[in-house]
């Protein structure tokens, strides 16, 4: 009986896949302010808490990436206007941290695309406030020796279908609803 047991998980996990940890992650933002006469806009980073790539032969079948939002930090500003900011959008106005401290995202599919150096579609669900949508980006997969890395052309999501809006809404029609991001993964 214990035979069989190990015989199904070892099956199972031949037709599932092999499971890669993320070892090294960089998630990069960039958010648009939008006034009468200017754009403008901030950049910063928010940390990959965990994660993994699961492979199925040489190829990515679904992954998931668990985002630490507490750690969302802005880099193009310092001091006293950084503090701020993070502060800002860790509070009820934007992200809501003390509620939702992770934000997820789940590889659902993974394409062929034509493109010579984002050589793959990446499809999934991004999960942030409690609220999961779809979210597809080109990215350059390559898998090696035991590792694979992900990196992400620059990709956008609306703030909006997450429930990312500045609680005034006098203040929210000048900025953007879509959010770019850049991710880049090793996993082995």
């Amino acid at each position: 009986m214990k035979k069989l047991a190990l015989f199904a998980v070892l099956a199972g996990g031949l037709a599932f896949g092999q499971s890669k940890k993320v070892v090294a992650s960089e998630a990069n933002w960039w958010g648009y302010k939008i006034a009468k006469t200017e754009a403008s806009s901030h950049n910063g980073t928010v940390n990959v808490k965990s994660g993994n790539i699961v492979m199925k032969g040489n190829q990515v079948a679904g992954g998931t990436f668990v985002l630490d939002m507490t750690s969302i930090n802005t880099t193009d500003l310092t001091g006293e206007y950084q503090t701020k900011l993070n502060n800002h959008l860790k509070n009820g106005d934007f992200f809501e941290v003390d509620k939702f401290p992770e934000a997820t995202y789940t590889i659902t599919s993974v394409k062929k695309n034509n493109d010579k150096i984002y050589n793959y579609i990446v499809n999934g669900n991004l999960t942030v406030k409690g609220k999961t949508n779809p979210v597809s980006f080109p990215a350059k997969i390559a898998y090696s020796k035991g590792v694979v890395s992900l990196v992400s052309k620059k990709f956008s999501f609306d703030r909006q279908k997450f429930d990312v809006a500045y609680k005034s809404t006098a203040q929210d029609v000048f900025i953007k609803d879509d959010v770019d991001m850049l991710v880049k993964v090793t996993a082995k």
